[in-house]
């Protein structure tokens, strides 16, 4: 007999295309999956869902792969996602370094691949997924044939499914340092150690916004990382460029990727507290012509919630109070959980604090190659506004 779960869905959220089969949605249980097996999914009227798979050590009990309850779930399978997935790039017209595979917005729960230049990164982030590992690497050689692969596993979410955090190459090793090249400028990265899989993909289209606004400005970048923001500015013709991120690794990147496009005359970079910057005096070295927020997700999880709308309120409060009028402020969130109204009303909450006025002049979110699942909000996670204030 087939292992199957009984669920509550009462609200219609799976059947609908959401993935996410959470424990206490489990209403009984027929068989005794192993952690990792596929299992079939029926509702509380024993309407059929579909098949995923399974994890008892996990929030997440079912993570859905198809609504076909027999479907085989094996090579041919991970071959047919991956290719769709790769032509849906293809058709979109995406660049040699893009995100290949983006998760439950693929059909392909908890599997990121990313692509830079000939070369792929993996991760398998749930314990159904890293047991078809070699089915997806498979499927990858066949359908993007890279060069190489590396997998990049050494996070933290791995350990809430039980799995350890490993990384290393898929087959033969290769020069994890390479060069991509993003809107015609050169970033460095290393797969092996660089943040994630190496670089951030996300935001290009949102660099590339800048163009306008950035000639002949004086541009500050907070939380620049390594660079995204400011050698884009300085591309486009800022008169004078400072990068601000805490961490020193990221800095000398940021500073090495200037040398690289010929803008270490234009921008410099500096390895600080940015909440500690933008309260000293040293933050009224301005006046500024445009103010980039770019911070990493500062909402995390639901519960940190609260204290990341005081964080963002902070930053955006502090940045507008620096802007002369007619300043441009570039505002960005990566918390999945920071939906859209509720930060475009933090924003207006500091603007109101500053006693100022905002004009949207550009909104922008992901690019094509991260798709938004309209029934998976987790999937649209990245913000940018770009405000003119007044």
């Amino acid at each position: 007999m087939r292992n199957r779960l009984y669920i509550d869905d009462t609200r219609q959220r799976v059947r609908s295309g959401h993935p996410w089969v959470y424990g206490n949605q489990v209403l009984r249980m027929d068989g005794r999956p192993a952690p990792g097996d596929v299992v079939q999914v029926f509702d509380v009227k024993r309407g059929p869902l579909g098949q995923g798979y399974f994890n008892p050590l996990s929030q997440i009990r079912v993570r859905m792969l198809t609504k076909d309850l027999d479907e085989p779930i094996d090579a041919g399978f991970f071959r047919r996602k991956v290719q769709a997935a790769w032509d849906l790039r293809i058709r979109m017209g995406q660049p040699a370094s893009c995100r290949v595979v983006f998760g439950e917005a693929d059909g392909l729960p908890a599997l990121v691949v990313d692509k830079f230049n000939d070369v792929l990164v993996v991760q398998t982030l749930a314990l159904g997924m890293d047991r078809f590992k070699a089915e997806v690497v498979q499927a990858l050689r066949e359908v993007v044939q890279p060069r190489g692969i590396y997998e990049r596993n050494d996070v933290p979410v791995r350990e809430k499914e039980g799995l350890p955090q490993v990384k290393g190459f898929i087959g033969e090793a290769f020069d994890t340092r390479l060069e991509i090249r993003e809107n015609d400028l050169l970033f460095a990265v290393d797969v092996a150690e660089g943040q994630k899989t190496g670089h951030f993909l996300d935001q290009r289209l949102n660099h590339a916004a800048l163009e306008h606004m950035a000639r002949g400005a004086k541009v500050l970048d907070c939380f620049t990382h390594t660079g995204g923001f400011a050698l884009h500015a300085a591309k486009y013709g800022a008169r004078e460029v400072l990068g601000l991120d805490i961490s020193a690794d990221a800095v000398e990147l940021a500073r090495h990727n200037a040398r690289l496009n010929g803008l270490e005359g234009t921008c410099r970079f500096e390895a600080v507290n940015v909440f500690d910057f933008l309260s000293s005096p040293a933050a009224a070295g301005g006046p500024w012509d445009v103010v980039v927020l770019d911070p990493p997700a500062f909402a995390k999880s639901r519960a940190a919630l609260d204290g990341a709308l005081r964080g963002y309120k902070e930053i955006n409060l502090r940045a507008i109070k620096m802007l002369p009028p007619g300043g441009f402020m570039v505002t960005c969130s990566c918390s999945q959980h920071m939906v859209t109204d509720l930060f475009r009303q933090t924003i207006a909450d500091a603007a109101k604090d500053a006693h100022r006025e905002l004009r949207e002049v550009y909104r922008g979110g992901q690019p094509s190659d991260h798709p938004v699942h309209w029934s998976i909000p987790e999937t649209h996670y990245l913000k940018c506004m770009v405000l003119q204030v007044l």
